[in-house]
């Protein structure tokens, strides 16, 4: 990669963001047993900062699923490599997802849960990236949407690199 990554969201707009998303979710699930279930590697950060705002109670649990390979776009096929430890049956689920691009991975991952047979199911996401859509998805909760580009920083990687930027970053040539 050449020169330096080119902030797309600073660290501390994304903190305001994270703390209304938390505010609405709070809200919308007072008094219901809400499980959060956090998509590995590149949610981590953002489902952290969103539990930490909650002002209600809830469980964690993550998945992780393999769609991106090595590369920098979807391969199409999802599997996951890391299962919920949690039966979501009768539980209120709201799954954390980084992005939303395609819509393949967030839209196999819902139906595969639906089958689990929660008593609702519901999707956050931190970055929708809609211009690249290939199924319908929706998401109930989005923090950004943001444009056709590759982005890492805050929990999102390139090749496991970048993870650890404070602040949401568009690679602009990626080597």
């Amino acid at each position: 990669m050449e020169g330096k990554p080119e902030i797309l969201f600073s660290k501390t707009v994304i903190e305001g963001r994270v703390r209304e998303l938390a505010g609405r979710i709070s809200g919308e699930y007072a008094g219901k047993n809400l499980l959060i279930v956090g998509v590995l590697k590149g949610a981590f950060v953002f489902m952290a900062d969103l539990v930490r705002g909650l002002d209600i109670p809830c469980r964690v649990d993550f998945v992780r699923l393999a769609s991106y390979g090595a590369g920098s776009t979807s391969s199409g096929k999802v599997r996951i490599t890391k299962d919920l430890e949690t039966d979501i049956a009768g539980r209120h689920v709201l799954v954390v997802e980084d992005i939303v691009d395609t819509g393949l991975t967030l839209a196999w991952l819902v139906e595969t849960l639906r089958q689990r047979q929660p008593a609702s199911l519901r999707v956050c996401v931190f970055l929708d990236k809609s211009q690249r859509r290939q199924v319908p998805f929706t998401a109930d909760y989005v923090g950004f949407t943001i444009p056709d580009a590759f982005v890492v920083g805050y929990g999102l990687d390139f090749n496991e690199d970048f993870r650890f930027l404070p602040d949401v970053c568009v690679l602009r040539e990626i080597a």
